[in-house]
């Protein structure tokens, strides 16, 4: 892909590469937002939320993520559901995510430390809490980007920390927490029923809050994402799977450059994934469309979700969610159109809310299957220059609505 970087400088993103941004020129206007306030090796901070890296397993490192400065609106630094209902644009979300301290501290996955159980209030905590740091050297900038997680900035070893204020936590919350013979999976759908976001019950699983007490451990947070996604949308779709069909419907929405056409059919639950990475968007770097799928029966899936991985929980705890809205079940294809605008990866975070959006719009309804796949496939040719053949082809939903036989046919 021949990408005019060179002549453009940042300049003219639209017309050089597509994008609405530069992502070379956003974290570069990061990194001089985020020099100007770095602190020094001892500060006051406030803490929205922990962080349990992958690397090295069992020995994990753990941050805590925090404010150069205590801030009343810290809890705004981790608010993915806040972000995606006031449409945060890719610049906003970097700017408050590399403004994070991550203040680490090595520790293995069954020990616990006095930094951990600090990091664990963090996690449980209704509201950002505030603390005092000691860091082993001054943090230098760093702006990490990735596929799970929300990027996240500067990172130093951790000296010393200490609450500064009272954790509010909420008496639900505590009361999963001191129950160390409740399953991980009951605690995380009793929370989110009274109301808790998936976001809130990745940081507690992550931290080791939950489950029975001898299977409590530090989860990474990339692991404990889906987990969390995989769990609730289980839970969701025990229920959808009771409820009558939908007619053909079709959905449409979309958050920063990656949009969802999703596609209701009456039948039995199953879903279907396919995630198209169009050129200039982020991950493909070829100058020709490529996608990924993944496929879920009634019956549910064995095995991970390898090609679209999170994104695939991510999307179906979403889709789990809207039918459930509606009291209905269908077969769902979900067609993701990953466009130039999405130049910066932020984490799965962003498929769920895109999904979100998408589901919770007006849907337009079809008389026939055949009505909504010709809609469908003009969408798609019109607004994003994709032929859907090649999807509706290879789309196991459709071959099993053609050619799976049903018991009324033998009645």
């Amino acid at each position: 892909m021949n990408i005019p970087c060179i002549k453009c400088k940042g300049a003219t993103p639209m017309q050089s590469c597509g994008r609405t941004f530069c992502p070379i020129v956003a974290k570069a206007d990061s990194y001089f937002k985020v020099k100007k306030i770095l602190p020094k090796e001892d500060f006051l901070s406030s803490s929205p939320t922990p962080f349990v890296g992958h690397n090295f397993y069992p020995n994990l490192y753990v941050g805590i993520l925090s404010t150069p400065e205590q801030r009343d609106d810290a809890w705004i630094y981790d608010a993915p559901n806040h972000w995606a209902k006031n449409n945060f644009q890719i610049p906003e979300i970097i700017d408050y995510r590399s403004s994070l301290i991550n203040s680490r501290f090595r520790v293995n996955i069954k020990q616990r430390t006095k930094f951990l159980e600090i990091s664990q209030e963090i996690g449980m905590a209704s509201k950002s809490v505030d603390l005092e740091i000691s860091l082993k050297e001054k943090p230098k900038f760093k702006l990490n980007t990735d596929s799970y997680l929300a990027p996240t900035g500067p990172n130093a070893s951790l000296e010393q920390a200490k609450i500064t204020s009272n954790p509010k936590i909420d008496s639900r919350v505590d009361k999963v927490v001191s129950d160390t013979d409740l399953k991980a999976s009951n605690a995380m759908t009793y929370l989110y029923d009274h109301g808790f976001s998936e976001n809130f019950l990745t940081k507690i699983l992550s931290i080791g809050n939950l489950g029975i007490k001898p299977q409590r451990k530090l989860v990474p947070t990339r692991w404990s994402i889906t987990a969390t996604d995989d769990t609730l949308a289980k839970h969701i779709l025990s229920e959808v799977k009771q409820y009558n069909q939908t007619g053909y419907l079709a959905y449409f929405g979309g958050y920063l450059g990656n949009y969802f056409l999703i596609l209701c059919f009456p039948e039995v639950y199953s879903y279907e994934l396919f995630e198209m990475y169009m050129p200039g968007a982020s991950w493909n770097v070829t100058d020709s469309l490529d996608y990924t799928t993944d496929y879920e029966p009634y019956e549910g899936r064995k095995s991970y979700a390898e090609n679209c991985g999170g994104g695939f929980y991510a999307c179906r705890i979403a889709v789990a969610e809207g039918l459930d809205k509606i009291k209905k079940q269908a077969s769902v294809i979900s067609l993701r159109f990953i466009t130039s605008e999405y130049a910066v990866p932020l984490g799965v975070f962003v498929v769920r809310e895109a999904t979100r959006k998408s589901i919770n719009s007006k849907p337009i309804e079809f008389s026939s299957e055949e009505l909504m796949i010709t809609y469908a496939k003009n969408l798609a040719k019109n607004k994003f220059g994709i032929n859907l053949d090649p999807i509706i082809k290879n789309s196991k939903v459709m071959n099993n609505l053609k050619n799976q036989r049903k018991l009324i046919e033998f009645i």
